[in-house]
């Protein structure tokens, strides 16, 4: 794709001008418990208009609450880079203009509704989409021409399932590449991103929501490529040499979805 002069300028502009990472980011070798199923110890908060975050976050029995009464998020303490991040969570109800939240990632400093990071769209319906916010870039949105408010759409059709059950968001990040994988189904991709480390955050944007789950899980860069099926299209993914955590090892771009087999060695 040829891009349009100013657009090809921005991109090298870009190149030399990253967004500062946040500070002391750890690429973690182990399973990381994000979410200790009792409080919120490890996280912090940030909501508009100096809003009470205790008004809008719970914890009982072991699920956080987000009844999306104050627009705002709660991130990790840590930074952290190269990563891989799930977090399961279903919607209790969803209603016109109450149905958005999302997982924010290599969120930056200073905390501000919205800061420099990527968002793996947690909205009803568009679980996948990729936005890159508050100034944060990447190839394909440059590609689009477009402001913030337009994401990197999902390639394909929506993967989530009904309101009320579980969702399971993954997002991988590696290096300057973010992918979005929902319910095991991988959905989208950006690359070349201005931010490459930070924080990890949940949204909250008027969405009445439960999440039971939230942990990270290192990258490990295989000795070898991952081999594509013979004859398959990539379909314009780029398959970077990842070997996911928990017995996830290879990516099938023929179907976009994670083939899981043996730990990866």
């Amino acid at each position: 794709m040829k891009f349009p002069s100013r657009i090809a300028a921005t991109i090298s502009c870009l190149a030399f001008l990253k967004i500062a990472s946040a500070q002391n980011a750890i690429t973690s070798t182990n399973h990381v418990e994000l979410f200790n199923g009792t409080n919120f110890d490890g996280w912090t908060f940030c909501m508009r208009n100096d809003a009470d975050p205790m008004q809008t976050w719970s914890v009982t029995n072991g699920i956080i609450h987000c009844n999306g009464s104050a627009v705002g998020y709660l991130r990790t303490k840590q930074s952290y880079s190269n990563y891989v991040v799930t977090v399961e969570w279903r919607f209790r109800q969803v209603t016109p203009k109450a149905n958005n939240t999302g997982v924010l990632v290599h969120m930056q400093l200073p905390d501000a509704v919205w800061p420099p990071c990527v968002q793996n769209q947690g909205k009803s319906g568009r679980q996948g989409d990729l936005f890159v916010m508050a100034g944060a870039e990447c190839k394909e949105h440059l590609a689009l021409g477009k402001d913030a408010n337009t994401p990197v759409a999902l390639r394909g059709e929506p993967n989530e399932n009904a309101v009320g059950d579980w969702n399971t968001n993954v997002t991988v990040c590696a290096g300057n590449d973010v992918k979005a994988i929902i319910n095991g189904k991988l959905l989208n991709e950006i690359t070349e991103c201005t931010v490459a480390s930070g924080f990890v955050g949940i949204q909250s944007e008027g969405a009445d929501f439960e999440i039971r789950k939230m942990y990270l899980e290192p990258l490990r860069i295989p000795r070898q490529k991952i081999q594509e099926q013979p004859g398959t299209p990539t379909n314009n993914y780029s398959l970077t040499n990842i070997m996911f955590p928990s017995g996830v090892n290879s990516l099938h771009p023929n179907a976009h979805t994670i083939v899981v087999g043996g730990p990866a060695n």
